[in-house]
């Protein structure tokens, strides 16, 4: 549900911007189906990655042994 609704709020966000920027309700909506879609991946495959790094300072201080 957490992603679902943070979808929603990006594509909001992303349309309004776009709109804005342009005054087309078209191209606006063509950004905002386009980069979150794109972003969404993006962030996926940041996930995995971020997952097999080793970077102790940035663990929580319970998880360091």
């Amino acid at each position: 549900m957490k992603t679902v609704t943070f979808a929603i709020t990006h594509f909001t966000v992303a349309f309004t911007i776009a709109y804005l920027l342009t005054g087309s309700w078209v191209i606006g909506g063509t950004i905002a189906l386009i980069e979150p879609a794109v972003n969404t991946v993006a962030y996926m495959i940041h996930e995995k990655i971020w997952e097999r790094v080793e970077l102790p300072f940035f663990k929580s201080s319970s998880a360091v042994a």
